[in-house]
């Protein structure tokens, strides 16, 4: 088959590798190292020359609620043109939203009716592949979001009425919307999908696995020789854009709505055949909104099952950490206290020793285009401070987990409302065709290109344990944090090097405590030097028992900061 031929048929595809094609690998690093940058693709940038306004201050993204309900004209190309902006913020990997070709209504790429083709507002498949070459010589990893539980709305039940779930009954199917419809034509079959209306409640089973995602329609994926037939159907799909594109990895949409053993099939397929194309760190992420030991079945050797042929098939790498989503923001506005912060790490710490190679670390972010379960939903940057922005990222860069930023938060987009499209504001305005709000200059951007290069300069920030730091007023009585307002500190520590990254959630008060440090590695008279947010340094102090050692920080409002005990990190 020519890349250029139409492909209607999972039987048109050709996976073998492109003739004198060399597959970008990049497996020297692991995924604990990237910086991702999330984005719609509708709404990043379009086809005009644009420039920004370059000033100091944070920006509102553009469009209005009529606006930001419709497509707003983001383009691939239109990001292929402002990859620097990405780089130069310090990301190393690009999430792009569903490249797909969607249903008419849908703006955001989760309705898809034909996988073999790019959607044709975002471009085309050569336009794709042009954006991964680019962001491949820009040393940027890039993945797509993949949604592998339920198609588009491509076909309707009797009468064109809304069928919602009651206790597992199957209804008829009418007609296809269209008489070319989905593509491939392999998913032109009613036996592939549970036809059982759209769910009612997200958190019951079976429901949740058969039911619809309101009008998108979803696939059978259970053991059944029809689910067995999507699951190689889709599967054949993705390594096809893996073959055609060069992509790096996939984000899966959706994932406590299918089985363990559907996910890590496919997962293991398609992981299968990158390495068949030289890409041996190809990476899967899901989307789970779930508690941590429901996900925890779908990641790596949890996962593994015993199949016909005795494989034995691994999961995720990682999923989306919604329960630290669900915390962190209202911790570093100094609006909630700490101790579910604290627990938090505690249980990523333990989750990292425990998960093994697949899944050590999860996917952390503070920002989020699709906000299930919230009445109002807000970006984080709404009723926040520059310093809190800056610290929120901050904070992910510096403790464990591999960052994802979502895009606009860089500039402090502050963007809410009832609806999921109040969140997800265009970066190029509506109005104005000169102009875009990819600024440089913004003051949250450029703090946050330092602590990406902090990150990327310090292995201790990307590899060290990390520990959750006892702090004191007085340098006797020491206990973790427990207001709303107050330090909180952490440190990483990798072999001999400790880095210590604390933070002052008052936005009207300084805060002036103790801060306890490995006693090993930090012995008294000794020294940390401040690498981000402030000059010079501060001594390590013994107690009057001789056995807590410990710094003294004074903290303006908002401040954030980092110290390590290694001279050479400065």
């Amino acid at each position: 088959m020519s890349g250029n031929n139409t492909v209607n048929s999972i039987f048109d595809i050709d996976l073998s590798p492109k003739p004198g094609k060399t597959y970008w690998a990049d497996g020297n690093r692991e995924w604990r190292e990237k910086f991702i940058y999330f984005l719609l693709i509708d709404r990043f940038h379009d086809d005009l020359e644009r420039a920004p306004e370059e000033k100091p201050n944070r920006q509102t993204g553009f469009g209005n609620a009529d606006q930001l309900q419709r497509i707003c004209g983001g383009t691939l190309s239109g990001i292929t043109r402002h990859l620097d902006y990405i780089r130069d913020l310090g990301c190393t990997a690009l999430w792009l939203s569903p490249v797909f070709q969607n249903n008419a209504f849908s703006y955001h790429g989760y309705a898809v009716e034909n996988y073999l083709e790019v959607n044709r507002r975002f471009g085309t498949k050569k336009d794709l592949e042009e954006l991964v070459e680019k962001a491949h010589d820009y040393d940027i990893k890039v993945f797509l979001d993949i949604v592998l539980h339920h198609s588009g709305d491509n076909w309707t039940y009797p009468g064109d009425e809304k069928y919602y779930y009651y206790q597992g009954a199957v209804f008829p199917f009418e007609s296809w919307r269209s008489q070319n419809l989905p593509v491939p034509i392999e998913l032109r079959n009613p036996e592939l999908y549970w036809r059982k209306g759209q769910i009612r409640n997200f958190d019951a089973y079976p429901e949740t696995r058969e039911g619809d995602f309101a009008n998108l329609k979803s696939y059978k994926n259970d053991a059944s020789p029809e689910a067995l037939l999507v699951q190689q159907i889709l599967t054949k799909i993705h390594c096809y854009w893996i073959r055609e594109t060069d992509i790096d990895g996939f984000r899966i949409d959706a994932v406590k709505h299918m089985g363990e053993e559907t996910v890590s099939q496919f997962c293991s397929h398609v992981r299968e055949y990158a390495y068949k194309l030289g890409k041996r760190n190809f990476f899967f992420f899901g989307e789970f909104v779930g508690p941590e030991e429901m996900y925890n079945r779908y990641i790596g050797p949890k996962t593994s099952v015993m199949v016909e042929d005795k494989a034995i098939y691994f999961g995720l790498n990682s999923v989306l950490d919604f329960p630290l989503y669900h915390i962190l923001a209202d911790v570093i506005r100094g609006v909630s206290k700490p101790q579910k912060l604290v627990e938090r790490y505690e249980s990523l710490r333990q989750g990292a020793m425990g998960r093994g190679e697949f899944g050590e670390f999860l996917v952390t972010f503070i920002d989020n285009h699709d906000q299930l379960g919230q009445v109002i939903k807000r970006r984080f940057g709404k009723e926040t401070s520059e310093n809190q922005v800056i610290a929120g990222i901050g904070f992910l860069l510096c403790a464990l987990g591999t960052p994802c930023i979502y895009y606009g938060t860089e500039q402090g987009f502050d963007g809410s409302g009832e609806k999921d499209f109040n969140v997800r504001e265009a970066m190029f305005s509506l109005e104005d065709p000169k102009v875009n709000a990819l600024n440089k200059s913004c003051r949250i951007y450029q703090q946050i290109a330092a602590l990406a290069r902090l990150r990327k300069e310090n292995a201790a920030l990307r590899f060290g344990r990390m520990y959750m730091r006892k702090l004191s007023v007085d340098g006797k009585n020491f206990m973790l944090p427990t207001f709303e307002k107050c330090l909180l500190a952490f440190s990483r520590v990798l072999y001999d090097e400790e880095i210590v990254v604390a933070y002052n959630s008052s936005q009207d008060e300084y805060d002036e405590e103790y801060i306890r440090v490995d006693p090993l590695l930090n012995p008294q008279g000794s020294s940390l030097n401040f690498i981000y947010g402030q000059h010079g340094s501060v001594n390590v102090l013994l107690n009057e028992e001789g056995n807590k050692h410990f710094i003294k920080l004074k903290l303006e409002p908002g401040q954030f900061v980092v110290l390590t005990n290694k001279a050479s990190s400065l």
